[in-house]
């Protein structure tokens, strides 16, 4: 498949109620081994990614090392890949659409971008965010690529009170709404794992909602039921990948 055909297929894999699984991947050998095991696409997630190179999340991972080890996946993989990419290394609209097309440029098809401002306090204003994603769109558009952009809120997330996620249901709401009119084609709502306040934002948003796994969320038949579109597992791969490399490590000098 070209980019293009990638990226196509890639949007077609979104439907609520028959979500496409992500299972994240950090490198080139990851991608080949998650596309063995029946992958229809890849998806990085920044944590890994930035902590396979020795890197806290955050964009503390150099743009550089992120652009080239995409291009080292897709290079590798003839799968679509859509890579975390937080928010574009740029508060500037302009800066972010000229940051995602160096991802384009390396064949990748799709990206994650949030609201939270990146270093700094809280989320951006709605409008604000939005316009970073139509500056996106526009340049994307541009290339003729129908580019994935799976515009990711961060309230559940920056909020650890479970109880108070219910409060935030409206906002999210309010946010995929604008995000979708920017010209987003996913929403994600990462935190949020309580499988009514789920089925609420699925109900209500024109787009296919990503939900992550994480301790305590609905499992991939449920979250289907509920109407997700879309399911990834963050830095849970990564996560267990280290502490399966540290056990077997420690098996092994416990005996010297």
């Amino acid at each position: 498949m070209n980019q293009t055909e990638k990226a196509k297929a890639f949007g077609a894999l979104h439907r609520k109620g028959d979500p496409i699984v992500l299972y994240n991947i950090w490198d080139a050998g990851t991608a080949k081994a998650v596309a063995d095991a029946g992958a229809k696409a890849l998806a990085t997630g920044s944590w890994s990614v930035a902590a396979a190179h020795g890197f806290a999340d955050g964009e503390k991972l150099p743009m550089s090392v992120l652009v080239e080890t995409a291009k080292s996946i897709t290079d590798a993989v003839d799968l679509p890949l859509s890579v975390d990419f937080e928010g574009a290394y740029s508060a500037d609209p302009q800066g972010a659409a000229a940051n995602v097309a160096r991802l384009m440029n390396v064949g990748v098809i799709g990206i994650n971008f949030e609201d939270r401002v990146v270093a700094g306090e809280g989320l951006y204003p709605v409008e604000s965010q939005a316009a970073r994603i139509r500056a996106i769109r526009a340049m994307a558009d541009g290339k003729d690529i129908p580019f994935f952009i799976n515009a990711r809120t961060d309230l559940f997330l920056a909020e650890s009170d479970l109880a108070k996620h219910a409060g935030l249901v409206d906002e999210a709401i309010e946010r995929g709404r604008a995000y979708a009119a920017a010209g987003g084609n996913g929403f994600f709502v990462p935190g949020l794992i309580d499988p009514a306040l789920i089925e609420k934002i699925c109900a209500a948003s024109s787009l296919p909602v990503n939900v992550m796994m994480r301790a305590g969320a609905p499992d991939v038949k449920t979250l289907a039921k509920l109407g997700v579109g879309r399911i990834s597992y963050g830095p849970g791969p990564y996560r267990s990948m280290m502490e399966k490399l540290k056990q077997e490590a420690a098996a092994i000098y416990s005996l010297l």
